[in-house]
């Protein structure tokens, strides 16, 4: 299974102190479409990245580009229009507690 990196690009600088309610809400099911993946062992990792320029980050696994592609698609949060998504495809090399 191949690995994806997924970088979610807020609208604005300062989006986590000034989300609307619209946002906070479309961010909540964000939340829980991300932990639905860990509960269904797809995603690896995520967070976001904190400061005035708040990009998410994620790595899941996916068996190809197009699938890792309609599972981003898929996140609330770019399905609203309410961000910007890229992806890679990633190698996890080195992880704590993994040998």
């Amino acid at each position: 299974m191949a690995e994806w990196v997924y970088f979610l690009h807020s609208p604005r600088e300062d989006f986590a102190a000034t989300m609307t309610e619209a946002e906070q809400a479309v961010w909540r099911e964000h939340i829980a479409w991300l932990r639905q993946l860990l509960d269904d062992g797809v995603l690896v990792m995520a967070g976001p990245t904190l400061g005035r320029i708040n990009t998410g980050i994620s790595i899941f696994e996916a068996p190809d580009e197009d699938a890792a592609r309609a599972l981003m698609n898929a996140d609330p949060v770019l399905a609203g229009g309410f961000a910007t998504g890229e992806l890679r495809p990633f190698r996890l090399s080195l992880l704590r507690g993994r040998d």
